[in-house]
């Protein structure tokens, strides 16, 4: 199984969005996918339809109970091959928990390890903070896609993020995460701004960020207020034929990783 890691320190950068619709994506393409909801907020989890304060079982009690294994938080979700673990808001307090544990950044890997002959792959939804949740995220990883919002100030969180995953290598192991992508979101291709953060951050990161290109849409705002992917709620929009591109993108790149293309940007 194949761990990918969703994740930017800086919020708004449509984070959620791409791990769940690339997760769905990925399950409408035949992948058997594990959609772990890693963040306090939950909103992976209400993108899925759920109620966060729904559950017996959530990844909080998979991180803080060693009683409980990641199988007992798994839910089916409204698609075939896709199936969740989710969170609420009792995760913010797992941070303060895991300081006692004994290898507590390696917690996470540790319960997904155990199913890993269940799915072809794992998208985990991160918390935007630097902390031990991001952390056990990177541990557990063997690729990061990194959403970047087409803004100027999105420059520093990207950077930030590339520090910390170069920080998870050297401590950890030096093949244990490679960052498979950088993904352009809320792109708006009318706007100068908009053309210019993205032809910077393609001269800077070159072949490192991905073609496919996320742009702002209203179908895509509409959808997590349904409970839905975008590809369920407006299949035929330019946001669902895009993350079903991104989806291509990320197997192509899943079969050839290649650790050097982070060491270059560095």
């Amino acid at each position: 199984m194949q761990i990918i890691a969703v994740a930017n320190q800086k919020g708004g950068c449509g984070k959620t969005t791409t791990a769940v619709n690339t997760a769905a994506a990925l399950a409408m393409i035949g992948k058997r996918v594990l959609l772990v909801d890693l963040d306090p907020q939950a909103h992976a989890t209400v993108g899925c339809g759920y109620d966060p304060d729904g559950w017996d079982r959530t990844i909080y009690d998979v991180l803080t109970n060693p009683m409980i294994s990641v199988s007992a938080a798994i839910t089916k979700t409204s698609l075939k091959f896709l199936d969740l673990v989710p969170s609420n808001a009792l995760l913010g307090s797992a941070e303060i928990e895991l300081r006692k544990v004994l290898g507590k950044q390696l917690v996470l890997g540790e319960q997904l390890r155990a199913i890993a002959n269940e799915y072809d792959l794992c998208v985990v939804d991160c918390s935007p903070s630097l902390g031990l949740l991001l952390i056990n995220a990177l541990v557990a990883s063997t690729a990061v896609i990194i959403p970047v919002q087409v803004h100027f100030y999105a420059l520093d969180g990207l950077r930030r993020l590339l520090q910390t995953v170069r920080i998870v290598r050297e401590r950890f192991h030096p093949c244990l995460v490679s960052a498979l992508g950088l993904v352009l979101t809320f792109v708006e291709s009318r706007t100068r701004l908009s053309r210019q953060v993205e032809a910077g951050v393609r001269r800077r990161f070159g072949n490192l960020v991905f073609d496919t290109v996320i742009h702002r849409s209203i179908a895509l705002a509409e959808a997590p207020s349904a409970g839905q992917s975008i590809l369920a709620y407006a299949s035929q929009s330019r946001a669902a034929l895009e993350y079903n591109s991104l989806a291509e993108e990320v197997l192509v790149r899943l079969r050839s990783l290649r650790m050097e293309d982070l060491e270059t940007t560095m």
